[in-house]
């Protein structure tokens, strides 16, 4: 390999520092703002604190419903999660491991749904659950249910093309000593597959739950007093006459966790998952 001059490591050094100062200030400002009285936050801006105080992070909980929000938010995205791994994993074994009429067609249309922006979408599915509740009395719009299929219709698509990729990287050769050992399709799908395509199965997870997680438009209009997210839910921090500033922040930094330690023990398996499927 060709020795890396000075100049050029002076270069890479100095795009990655200008790099993270860019992407750790924001957290930086958030999480000094989370510490910070609401009058000094009001007032001139600082970089710290003049008066530290954890009192943004316990009134944040009183200030709105931000505990329900959040088992709102667990709720829907954990579900709409587990429906999607689930049924990708089925329909990716489907057209992986079989030869059925409409194949090619199944996988251009799935793929297709990526090409347009999801707000095109918004109106079709809100006048489909109205319809639906009229007719069926479920109670789609304002529940966690409708929330729920809305998410899974934005994941699935993206989650079965990756492990379609994935499953096919995977040596037939485990079938058939499978079959020969007398295992069945599902037998076979659990035991040989699932197993083999763990990091691919992870990567989709974290991107399906991160969809529902921080997603806002569709859970502001799906979405009432009683079912809001927390996506939604921290604009609540806003009233008429002022808004909570240090609160917001605080609560913005919990409602991060999750994601942020999810990815940050996660890392490996959704590299190594992203890039199997891409390869292929």
């Amino acid at each position: 390999m060709r020795r890396e001059t000075s100049g050029y490591r002076i270069f890479r050094w100095s795009t990655l520092t200008v790099l993270t100062i860019f992407v750790c200030a924001p957290l930086f400002v958030m999480a000094s703002t989370a510490i910070k009285p609401l009058n000094q936050v009001q007032s001139d801006f600082t970089w710290l604190p003049a008066e530290p105080t954890l009192a943004p992070f316990v009134d944040m909980w009183s200030t709105v419903p931000l505990a329900q929000y959040f088992a709102n938010s667990i709720i829907v995205a954990g579900s709409a999660t587990v429906l999607s791994v689930t049924v990708a994993i089925l329909a990716a074994y489907a057209i992986s491991r079989w030869r059925f009429r409409g194949r090619e067609a199944f996988r251009l249309a799935v793929l297709s749904t990526q090409m347009f922006p999801g707000i095109l979408f918004l109106l079709p599915l809100f006048l489909l659950f109205v319809l639906v509740d009229r007719y069926t009395g479920l109670g789609l719009v304002g529940s966690r249910t409708g929330l729920t299929i809305t998410y899974l219709t934005f994941s699935l698509p993206f989650a079965i093309w990756m492990l379609v990729g994935y499953f096919q990287t995977i040596p037939r050769e485990l079938d058939e000593a499978a079959k020969i050992d007398g295992a069945g399709p599902l037998r076979l799908l659990v035991g040989i597959l699932v197993p083999a395509a763990r990091p691919a199965i992870v990567a989709v997870s974290i991107f399906s739950f991160m969809v529902a997680w921080g997603e806002v438009l569709f859970a502001s209009v799906l979405t009432d007093e009683r079912t809001r997210t927390v996506a939604v839910g921290l604009q609540a921090y806003a009233s008429e006459s002022n808004v909570y500033w240090n609160q917001v922040m605080a609560a913005s930094l919990v409602v991060s966790a999750p994601v942020v330690v999810a990815f940050l023990l996660l890392q490996r398996h959704i590299a190594s998952g992203m890039t199997a499927g891409a390869v292929k």
